[in-house]
């Protein structure tokens, strides 16, 4: 596969390219779409500008209304579009009008001769066995509709949910939502290999090591209705009411900025590391 490099790079999506739950050392999240920028900085001789538009809990149809001209006007040749879950997770899903939303988004990219990127979920029942059969249906009707849209407009798919290792628990926070520190650190080297970035290879998706720690969690999740209490009631109640989850929240980097120029071995050893810290628990 032929090594591309990058100018500028731009993330539009929902909380997971905004980085939750993947702590920085600031306060904030820094989210598989900053590792990724570390990466392709780290790689390449030429210097990479890098923004990052995303805002937890919007739907396709927000993601594209307050993000992506915004995204075009500063014209990456990098581009990555991540929407549709949090349709899924609504009352009600329009899964037609979010197919819609992502095609106009990635053929217009496209036709702008940006290469774009985008990924698919894991299978959310082996993350969590008490998902519903109506919310896994709506995940996997998503997946679908991207692969047949990325394959329409030429865009390139991470697709998480043909991979063993992404529906490991350890790889997710414990509202079984979001990706951990190990979770967005296996994404972002997973989109490195999907961009032909040198270095990077199939190991992303090696599966965990299994660990006494894992089988005696893997077993509690099975029964365990303390999630439901704990972190699916309150966000139903929310969503139910109208709350909107990202109500206050704004793009954590709005603008285009340098990424700092890494070591290629530090950004490997960043990755090994999150995976040593995390890699024994949720």
């Amino acid at each position: 596969m032929e090594t591309m490099s990058f100018r500028r790079y731009v993330a539009i999506g929902d909380s997971a390219t905004e980085g939750l739950e993947d702590p920085d050392p600031q306060g904030g999240y820094r989210g598989w779409a900053d590792r990724l920028a570390m990466i392709i900085a780290a790689a390449q001789p030429e210097p990479l500008e890098y923004a990052n538009l995303a805002v937890r809990g919007l739907v396709a149809a927000e993601v594209r209304a307050t993000q992506f001209d915004a995204a075009l006007a500063m014209q990456p040749d990098l581009l990555t579009i991540t929407a549709g879950v949090n349709d899924c997770l609504g009352v009600r899903a329009d899964l037609e009008a979010v197919a819609e939303h992502l095609a106009a988004m990635w053929s217009e990219a496209r036709d702008h001769d940006i290469t774009v990127v985008g990924l698919t979920m894991p299978d959310p029942r082996r993350i969590n066995p008490l998902i519903g059969k109506r919310l896994r249906d709506r995940v996997l009707r998503l997946n679908e509709i991207q692969r047949v849209e990325a394959e329409r407009y030429g865009v390139l798919l991470l697709d998480l949910e043909a991979s063993e290792m992404a529906g490991d628990p350890r790889l997710w926070f414990e509202d079984r939502l979001h990706g951990n520190a190990v979770g967005h650190d296996r994404v972002a080297r997973g989109m490195a290999w999907t961009l032909g970035i040198e270095g990077y290879d199939l190991s992303w998706a090696d599966p965990l090591a299994e660990s006494e720690e894992h089988r005696i969690w893997r077993d509690r999740v099975q029964g365990d209705l303390s999630w439901a209490r704990q972190h699916f009631g309150p966000w139903l109640v929310k969503n139910l009411r109208g709350i909107r989850h990202g109500d206050g929240i704004s793009a954590k980097r709005p603008t285009l900025q340098a990424v700092e120029q890494i070591d290629h071995a530090d950004a490997e050893t960043m990755g090994r590391r999150s995976l040593d810290e995390s890699s024994g628990g949720a």
